[in-house]
């Protein structure tokens, strides 16, 4: 805002609040008044959402410490002290501010340098030059609400946190959350969302202070792990074990789903333990595409053996091949 409105606008006035009002009271009476008139509240009101912008920026001013400061100095010089955005020969409206500061320096209508330094320090050479003077909350500063060239200040982002279930993550499904006012709100989780993932809720957050942009409010999903499956990317695995016979002479095994019936898969003879066999389109689906199933089989080894079958063991381990499964491996480990 140019400090030529601040003469014009009481802004004390505007919130009904006396000067010395503490910050505590001017931030709850500034609550209750953007309650009022809050556009969200008066749908289609022009009146209403022009005096929500008067007392946003009202507020705005009087809750930054320094650019209260600057504002009670500015309307203590009275409507008399105006700056014109006039060229040459259009200087009349400084005439009354140079004369606060050439008073008691000499006086006599002589202008010296501290007396520009300390006018253009205060009022950061409002005809729109980006010298020194812009510092942070400031009015001349190029960038916030009422109180600058950028234009209204958008409003806080809300963070609110959910914990929802594999399956859920997967399919997606609406949830209801409770906001900070206690309200409840509608979330749609997509299909396929992420452990750590974001939702962002478009105009959902904090309003402006300024009759901006209302802020979002930025949901963070957590999953929880499932007991059998897990998530890469689209797809989904799951580890099956197999024994060792139906590894290495080759079987038909079922295999489970999520939420949907068992598959059967062909275990080829000698498959070995980690190799991943694949279902077609059982994977999570989105918009996006949708995954597979990756089987991993694991040989299971039995912990127990009964006489018999350890002696077919002991059968079996004198007619298999002298092979040394380790032996590729010792040999890279030495190069």
């Amino acid at each position: 805002m140019a400090s030529q409105d601040w003469f014009d606008k009481d802004f004390y006035k505007v919130l009904g609040v006396s000067k010395e009002v503490s910050d505590a009271d001017l931030k709850k009476t500034y609550r209750k008044l953007a309650r009022t008139y809050h556009p969200d509240s008066n749908p289609g009101d022009a009146k209403a959402e022009a005096k929500f912008k008067e007392i946003s920026e009202a507020y705005a001013v009087l809750s930054d410490p320094e650019q209260r400061q600057e504002y009670d100095q500015i309307r203590a010089m009275g409507s008399g002290a105006r700056f014109t955005a006039g060229g040459a020969g259009q200087g009349g409206g400084f005439e009354d501010v140079f004369s606060m500061f050439g008073q008691g320096r000499g006086g006599g209508g002589r202008y010296d340098s501290a007396d520009f330094d300390d006018i253009f320090s205060m009022f950061n050479q409002q005809q729109g030059g980006r010298g020194a003077g812009f510092g942070s909350g400031r009015f001349g500063q190029p960038t916030g609400g009422f109180q600058g060239f950028g234009g209204p200040t958008r409003g806080a982002d809300v963070t609110a946190r959910t914990t929802i279930d594999f399956v859920t993550a997967t399919k997606g499904e609406t949830i209801t959350l409770q906001g900070e006012d206690g309200k409840p709100f509608k979330v749609k989780i997509p299909a396929g969302v992420r452990d750590g993932q974001k939702i962002r809720l478009r105009g959902r957050g904090r309003p402006s202070p300024d009759g901006g942009e209302t802020g979002d409010i930025v949901v963070q999903v957590a999953v929880r792990p499932h007991p059998v499956f897990t998530r890469d990317g689209l797809n989904l695995r799951v580890t099956v074990p197999v024994t060792f016979t139906e590894a290495a002479l080759g079987s038909t095994i079922e295999v489970p789903t999520l939420g949907g019936d068992p598959v059967r898969l062909r275990v080829a003879p000698g498959t070995p333990s980690g190799r991943v066999l694949r279902v077609k389109g059982r994977g999570v689906q989105t918009q996006k595409g949708t995954g597979d199933l990756l089987a991993e089989v694991q040989v299971a080894v039995p912990a127990h053996l009964d006489d018999a079958a350890r002696e077919a063991l002991e059968a079996y381990q004198a007619l298999e091949p002298k092979e040394n499964p380790r032996a590729d491996l010792m040999a890279k480990a030495r190069t």
